[in-house]
């Protein structure tokens, strides 16, 4: 009789995943989570239908291959350039903070040295997959504060490759304490060889690899498009691992960098996506099978004190780091919650280190249990930042100082335009916040004789805009105390932010400032219409009417309906939107 047991560990751990997924998500918290508690029930120490474990790690190498190859393939160094400022220094920050309070916590439950230092390595990475999921519940996904968190964890990303190259030297360093001398000479060698493999990748498969893919396109076959994305990612881990001897994570994570620079990068994202996922769900099941849950009352303490590290310590310093770097406390915030989770690379670099040595079952055990209560909790602490806002600012001397810096940075870049007056017989309008809506409007502002003045907190936007001779703030548009001032000599404000929490306040302290500003907002519901008109506002912009009224004109427009035909029909839209959210 055949041998089914890989049909059997694959059956049982996409039912167990599958099930614990729907509920998982069912109740608002992650899939990943149900993944994880999928595989602790089919793993072995939990009883019932039990999983081969050695099948399904081998299984969850896949998944890890194909994790980083599409981290490879959305790598792109301009996001990181974007927010370089703070990303760097307060990725490289939080992640040695967290790394020396994991080491202080290994050191008194008796770890050693490495132990310790991987731990908190594996403990300072967040999970991609979570942050890009709380920021786009939360609409926060477009927003600066979301651009720097995705470039914060974009940095941790490049840092878990370093490890992956560290790791093996690590393991190698004689004892069970660091020799630097040594240790470093290792590393030194290991970065060499990360180096030589990059230029040897760079150089051939740069030209190599997307030339393949464009000549496999030309024969217009889909199925073939598809196995040749699988086969480059599998095969260039495979190949560096058995070339240079470097992990089979960071040879598809250059793999995928090299086809990310194809035109053809995002049919090829596209098509890797449902294996990912696949071998993704598998890779977490893997890392729940090996999860003891007695292991939880063994050793609460530990689990305790490790889950501080990712739900304290974390936010924390990314919290004092933003601060010091310059930045308002609710970008702080939101990096500081985004991140307070593990996820994805954690078990990553726990893999690795478990292979070379360095971490044990307990190393394993501890990561796992962070890992789902962390994740678990991680969307309902970032749903609590505007309450945790609100809690800063009731202490005034704290939110002084957390805003300190960034009130300096503010003060300094803006003191040309608060010397600015509007021009005799020219009106100002203020315009909050200069992504793709901000810039139509300013453009029509202006095509119509105003004096713009923009506000918003990304300051390559606002340089540009100001090294064109015209008028820019940077600061945080959500606080009017920015461009109070300005409000004074204004006729307008429009405020284009799509994801602004507290508009009724901006509203609210736009007219306290000027009663005769002409305020108009962006909205993307109704529930605030009924507050805002009674504050006086001229104007709002319901996304969801305006995207009914567009695709409404568009399906018209394509049938030839004449024009004013389609005036009276998006009309009709309109009127039945608001007839079904009365004032």
């Amino acid at each position: 009789m055949h041998d089914l047991t890989l049909i059997y560990t694959l059956a049982a751990a996409f039912a167990a995943a599958w099930l614990c997924g729907l509920v998982t998500q069912r109740v608002g918290l992650s899939p990943i989570v149900g993944y994880l508690l999928a595989g602790v029930l089919i793993g072995p120490h939990t009883p019932g239908i039990n999983g081969d474990v050695a099948i399904a790690q081998q299984l969850s190498e896949v998944g890890v291959i194909l994790l980083m190859f599409g981290v490879g393939i959305h790598f792109h160094l301009k996001d990181l350039l974007a927010v370089r400022n703070v990303a760097l220094p307060g990725a490289f920050g939080q992640v040695a903070l967290a790394t020396l309070l994991a080491i202080g916590v290994a050191g008194a439950f008796g770890w050693p040295l490495k132990s310790g230092l991987v731990l908190g390595l594996a403990l300072s990475v967040a999970s991609t997959v979570v942050l890009i999921r709380v920021l786009t519940d939360n609409r926060m996904m477009d927003t600066v504060h979301g651009h720097v968190a995705v470039g914060w964890l974009i940095v941790e990303d490049v840092l878990t490759v370093v490890v992956l190259i560290l790791i093996p030297a690590l393991a190698s360093a004689p004892g069970d304490t660091l020799a630097l001398g040594g240790f470093a000479w290792l590393a030194v060698l290991a970065l060499g060889k990360l180096l030589l493999m990059s230029a040897v990748m760079l150089w051939g498969g740069a030209r190599l690899l997307p030339w393949v893919m464009v000549q496999v396109t030309r024969l217009r076959s889909r199925e073939l498009f598809t196995l040749t994305v699988l086969v480059m990612a599998i095969t260039v881990a495979a190949v560096t691992y058995l070339l240079f001897g470097a992990s089979m994570a960071l040879g598809a994570f250059l793999g995928g960098m090299l086809i990310g620079q194809s035109p053809l990068s995002k049919q090829a994202a596209s098509d890797i996506l449902p294996m990912r996922d696949a071998f993704a769900v598998l890779f977490f099941t893997a890392v729940g099978m090996l999860f003891d849950p007695a292991f939880l009352l063994r050793e609460p303490l530990l689990v305790l004190a490790c889950l501080a590290i990712v739900l304290v310590g974390k936010p924390l310093a990314a919290l004092l780091l933003v601060a010091l770097i310059g930045y308002p406390a609710r970008t702080g915030l939101v990096v500081a919650l985004g991140l307070a989770q593990v996820g994805e690379f954690t078990f990553i670099v726990s893999s690795l280190a478990q292979q070379h040595g360095l971490l044990d079952s307990r190393g394993n055990n501890v990561l796992v249990a962070c890992a789902i209560l962390s994740i678990t909790v991680n969307p309902m602490l970032f749903r609590s930042i505007d309450r945790a806002e609100a809690l800063l600012r009731s202490l005034p001397w704290l939110w002084r100082l957390l805003n300190w810096r960034a009130d300096q940075r503010v003060e300094g870049f803006n003191l040309r335009v608060e010397a600015a007056q509007a021009r005799e017989g020219v009106r100002r309008a203020v315009i909050l916040g200069y992504g793709s809506a901000g810039a139509a409007v300013d453009d029509t502002l202006r095509a119509r004789g105003f004096e713009t003045l923009v506000v918003d907190l990304d300051l390559s936007k606002v340089q540009e805009i100001t090294r064109q001779g015209r008028l820019a703030i940077y600061g945080d548009a959500a606080n009017p105390a920015v461009y109070r001032e300005e409000l004074e000599g204004a006729s307008h404000l429009v405020l284009t932010l799509p994801d602004i929490g507290n508009r009724l306040q901006v509203a609210a302290a736009a007219k306290a400032a000027n009663p005769a500003l002409k305020v108009f907002v962006r909205a993307a519901h109704a529930r605030e219409r009924q507050e805002l008109e009674q504050l006086g506002v001229a104007g709002i912009c319901f996304e969801e009417a305006e995207a009914a009224v567009s695709l409404g004109r568009l399906i018209l427009e394509s049938e030839g309906v004449n024009r004013d035909a389609i005036r009276r029909q998006t009309t009709r839209i309109r009127q039945i939107y608001h007839r079904d959210h009365p004032r």
